[in-house]
């Protein structure tokens, strides 16, 4: 069961503290403080220190963070201590992308097949080991490869259909890059990613922060639709 009194953007700030104690390893460093770790990601120490406060102690006042074994528990926090196995549902673009995508093993998260419904894609490899099945096979290449999570990139029409036999499969997890909101049961874990509304994120900070220069342009076009 999901534990609901941990909030989601405290789980993916998890996933980034990481990243970030893994360059600090890399560098060949041991030890960290949350105010180095805020400096470093542009957080706040507090923000830090609370997240980490809803899986235990993991520091020590006046001491900071020893790096391997704060990388340790918070990789048996999110799962990382184990292999994931991934199937790629839809096989455009962004699936053939995200297959090749090499940084996913390093994460422990392994494609081992892909499904589309095009008659010219089944039985090509789009990646190295990764066959693309035809969509009809979906239970039972997900149930011989035990797939627990799958990457979603459909076109948002079939997205709730594909997304209905997924579950059928067993699967435990979606990450949803289709831009419909999926119904689905409560113990199936879905992930949205929407690029267009990072970027709309994006276009405020920089409308923001550079105000008085988007205000002239915008005063500018408003006079020439008004001659």
């Amino acid at each position: 069961m999901k534990n609901p009194k941990i909030p989601k953007p405290t789980i993916k700030r998890l996933a980034i503290y990481y990243r970030c104690l893994e360059n600090k390893e890399s560098a060949g460093i041991k030890k960290t403080s949350s105010k180095d770790l805020a400096e470093s990601l542009g957080i706040k120490a507090s923000q830090i220190r609370k997240d980490l406060s809803y899986f235990g102690e993991f520091g020590k006042r006046g001491v900071g963070y020893d790096i391997p074994k704060l990388m340790k528990s918070i990789k048996n926090i999110l799962g990382l201590h184990r292999r994931w196995n991934v199937a790629i549902i839809g096989v455009g673009n962004l699936g053939s992308a995200i297959a090749n995508y090499t940084g996913l093993e390093q994460n422990g998260f392994f494609i081992k097949a892909a499904f589309d419904k095009d008659k010219k894609k089944i039985g090509t490899q789009i990646a190295a080991g990764v066959l693309v099945y035809d969509i009809k096979e979906l239970k039972k290449v997900c149930s011989e490869k035990n797939i627990e999570i799958a990457i979603l990139s459909v076109p948002g029409k079939t997205a709730q259909k594909v997304a209905d036999q997924l579950v059928e499969t067993g699967i435990k997890g979606i990450l949803n890059f289709t831009p419909i909101a999926l119904q689905l049961p409560e113990n199936i874990a879905v992930e949205n990613v929407d690029f267009t509304v990072s970027l709309k994120a994006l276009t405020y900070e920089i409308v923001s922060q550079y105000k008085e220069i988007y205000e002239v342009v915008e005063e500018n076009n408003n006079n020439t639709e008004e001659q």
